[in-house]
């Protein structure tokens, strides 16, 4: 380690929130070959090899930036590890975890002070940093704990995903906005107004005008409410209601029979394959010949606001000639009292630059509702998580989205959600998956672009 220490410069803040100017003095200011950022600006502990471990990476890798996994504590008898994930082309994300250390290297300094007229965030300055340095130079992740850090968020994985959409984190979201708005620029990914492709809804026919769409499996407590509130939908043109039964095991499949024998509305498709995540069961219903003209979502969990929900966003559709229209919902518990934090509206789209906005955050709201055509033609992939995100970037990286700020939705949170409460190694999954898809965006769209 002492081989490093003249080369290297130690540095504790809390970068995370710094501002532009921030960054920016503390990188003019050293003359290290390596900064060493506590980037958390909490205490931290590390292993007698952790310096060490970080330069070897940074000089085998010509990385700019260098992280590592970590152990965290939340008491004198609790040990827990934390590992991280690896950086791709499309971790956009502005709250891709770091952890707590990161080693930046004489090459990351220079790429990042080589950029002219940055924008001037006041809260984005990180963001910034690494996202220049992602522009020209490796980013590594060391697979090791190289350090421990206390754990002061004790917050389960279903509390925590929705900080991003939080009213109170506003400002900070539109400054993260206008730092990835710019970097989407300068990478050749910017989708300007009037891009998206419009669409002639009328040019097909179909045998319904909706068709609401419920993929299930073992909601015996709650498919009925969902089925129901579709059911009471008032519109004007004919509608139906398409339940992908996948083999359920806990009373669902008679709950449906019996509804589908009381209203000839009910269609419920139990598929043939037992190998279907609920992208697969949507697929399912999107390709029967029975699926009207727009495909609307609801969880089986879930329920609609009123019975204007399905009318309100047709209505949508037909002003703008969408190829997708998204609402906004309001979470609740199992017995619709408000929870924190209220109404997820997803402000931060707007038609100018929803659409680039949409590769920085982790999902772009509900109800999500489709123009049949457009979504058979994409297809959702068949998973059970972030099957949504995938044909929702796509769709808003070539067409024109819909947006509805009132309330349509009720989304209800109880301990038999999928994602109340997921394990470290599968939030990392789910992140490393849609970082995945982002990457896959980011480099269709730069190619479209080009042309």
């Amino acid at each position: 380690m002492s081989n490093f220490a003249d080369m290297t410069e130690t540095i504790s803040l809390p970068l995370y929130g710094a501002s532009t100017s921030e960054v920016r003095t503390i990188l003019n200011a050293t003359s290290a070959q390596y900064l060493l950022l506590n980037i958390s600006g909490r205490e931290v502990s590390i292993t007698d090899d952790a310096v060490n471990r970080l330069i070897s990476c940074a000089d085998a890798t010509h990385a700019g930036l260098v992280y590592s996994d970590y152990i965290k504590t939340t008491g004198p008898d609790s040990i827990i590890p934390a590992p991280l994930i690896d950086i791709q082309s499309g971790s956009l994300r502005d709250d891709f975890d770091f952890g707590a250390l990161v080693l930046i290297t004489r090459a990351g300094i220079d790429a990042y002070l080589a950029i002219p007229d940055l924008y001037e965030s006041e809260s984005g300055g990180f963001y910034q940093l690494r996202l220049a340095i992602q522009e020209s130079l490796p980013i590594i992740r060391v697979p090791q704990p190289l350090y421990t850090i206390t754990e002061t968020d004790l917050r389960t994985s279903g509390q925590k995903q929705f900080d991003y959409v939080n009213p109170r984190n506003r400002n900070v979201q539109i400054e993260m906005e206008r730092v990835l708005t710019q970097y989407l620029k300068r990478k050749g990914a910017l989708i300007t107004s009037g891009y998206g492709k419009k669409i002639d809804l009328l040019n097909e026919e179909f045998p319904v005008e909706a068709s609401v769409i419920i993929p299930v499996r073992n909601r015996a407590r709650t498919i009925a409410d969902a089925v129901k509130s579709a059911l009471e939908q008032q519109l004007e043109q004919e509608f139906n209601v398409i339940v992908v039964d996948n083999h359920s095991t806990d009373g669902t499949t008679q709950i449906l029979s019996d509804l589908a024998e009381t209203d000839s509305r009910l269609i419920h498709i139990i598929p043939e394959r037992t190998d279907l995540g609920i992208g697969g069961c949507w697929n399912q219903a999107i390709n029967d010949s029975r699926c009207g003209r727009f495909a609307v979502q609801l969880d089986s969990d879930d329920l609609y606001s009123s019975p204007q929900t399905l009318k309100k966003i047709i209505q949508k559709f037909h002003e703008g000639g969408y190829a997708m229209v998204i609402g906004s919902y309001r979470m609740c518990n199992f017995d619709l009292e408000t929870l924190p934090p209220g109404i997820i509206d997803h402000r931060e789209w707007t038609d100018e630059n929803g659409p680039n906005n949409a590769l920085r955050i982790n999902g772009l709201g509900a109800p999500r509702a489709f123009y049949t055509p457009v979504i058979r033609s994409l297809q959702f992939p068949n998973v059970s998580y972030g099957e949504d995100y995938a044909v929702a970037i796509r769709i808003a990286g070539e067409y024109t989205i819909g947006r509805i700020f009132d309330e349509l939705y009720l989304c209800r949170r109880w301990e038999g959600n999928s994602d109340a409460a997921l394990s470290p190694e599968k939030v990392n999954a789910n992140n490393l998956y849609k970082d995945s898809l982002r990457t896959a965006e980011l480099e269709r769209r730069i190619k479209c672009l080009k042309k």
